[in-house]
């Protein structure tokens, strides 16, 4: 496996590695920047590929939340592309390096930032590869100036090496109709960022107590919204994940309690007690009207109901399995009706919840993962 991340907080990464592994393959994982004392499991082994550019070397603080002057911050922004295309593309061979003197069966790469690697060792290898698109990688925001040019490379790079893939993943329907449109591809599966199931429900609790956002604190994410109508809901909020430091510095807290990021375990304990969880993103970029955000199925694993924004799959979702209430994105007042439909249904809701935990479990995406491998590796006991 090829990933452009720390691996350590990738939960998607780790738990398609994990399956595989249970399901007798060995599974080496090739990151970025990886925690040296990060320890994937048994089964798993994992190595890490610095994250140098051409603008800032390896280890060397970046200007993220730090205070900038103007033409600092203007020079930041027009070169912001660069660097992240420099830092990317070192990554990447050095992972071609990295993984040039191991053996395998299949090259799984993450995201269009893994795929030329993970397209050149399979061809070099003579193995197939595997596409996980986590996202609808030409719908993403951008948070640097405009790169037209770039962007449009980037979408005929991915249409010209992903349709040498053997199979390719992603993580919801929309997203997957998006793929076959542009680029005409048949051979997707869905394999959604959904949560381990537990047979024994989730402690329940008759009302809940308060809100929890539990995901990444940045730009994008409706916490300007959330921090409007924080003071007009009876329920405290906690924000709590890794935090855009240049988006924090800037930001209006409102009522919000906002903390660091905690561990699964611990996120989940909080979620729990809270008993209502913020499934939020913009309608800016269409990555946001296709994706699916890990927050709703996780929420879902806890037996937890949501008050979710009303953006394309999310909002689908929501309605068809009655998971919590929905608002208009950038609406306060509407978030705070949401809250209190939330609070007044909250029994309903819970029950609905509970009844779709199984079928939006990890159960239902892994055996749609192991089918994969077994169609590229037919009559293999020991895949890897």
């Amino acid at each position: 496996m090829l990933v452009a991340t720390s691996v350590a907080t990738d939960t998607r990464v780790l738990r398609e590695a994990r399956t595989l592994v249970d399901a007798g393959n060995t599974v080496h994982i090739v990151g970025r920047s990886v925690p040296s004392e990060f320890d994937a499991g048994e089964g798993i082994t994992v190595s890490s590929v610095g994250s140098s550019s051409a603008f800032r070397a390896e280890g060397q603080a970046s200007l993220s939340g730090r205070k900038l002057t103007a033409p600092v911050r203007l020079a930041r922004w027009i070169l912001l592309p660069q660097h992240r295309r420099s830092t990317f593309d070192r990554w990447a061979a050095g992972a071609h390096d990295e993984a040039q003197g191991r053996e395998f069966d299949v090259v799984h790469a993450h995201d269009f930032t893994a795929l030329a690697v993970g397209e050149k060792l399979a061809r070099e290898h003579g193995v197939p590869f595997i596409y996980d698109s986590h996202e609808l990688w030409s719908g993403l925001p951008r948070e640097h100036r405009p790169t037209p040019v770039a962007d449009w490379r980037e979408r005929r790079r991915e249409a010209r090496l992903g349709g040498r893939a053997a199979a390719v993943l992603t993580v919801s329907d929309g997203v997957a109709d998006a793929l076959r449109r542009q680029y005409g591809w048949r051979n997707i599966t869905m394999v959604r960022n959904s949560f381990p199931y537990q047979p024994k429900a989730p402690a329940a609790i008759e009302a809940p107590t308060g809100l929890v956002y539990a995901g990444r604190v940045a730009a994008f994410r409706e916490l300007e919204t959330i921090s409007a109508a924080s003071s007009g809901v009876t329920l405290p909020i906690t924000v709590v994940g890794p935090a855009d430091e240049t988006f924090l510095t800037s930001f209006e807290r409102g009522q919000l309690h906002v903390r660091p990021a905690l561990s699964l375990d611990a996120a989940s304990v909080l979620i729990q007690a809270a008993g209502l969880s913020l499934v939020t993103h913009s309608n800016k970029w269409e990555n946001h009207r296709l994706a699916m955000p890990n927050k709703l199925f996780h929420a879902v694993s806890l037996g937890v109901p949501v008050v979710a924004t009303d953006v394309g799959e999310l909002g689908r979702m929501v309605r068809h399995y009655n998971l919590g209430t929905l608002y208009a994105p950038g609406d306060a007042a509407a978030l705070i009706r949401a809250v209190a439909e939330a609070v007044a249904g909250y029994v309903v809701f819970r029950t609905a919840v509970e009844a779709a935990r199984q079928e939006l479990s990890w159960t239902t995406d892994a055996a749609r993962l192991l089918d994969v491998y077994a169609k590229l590796t037919p009559g293999r006991s020991d895949r890897s």
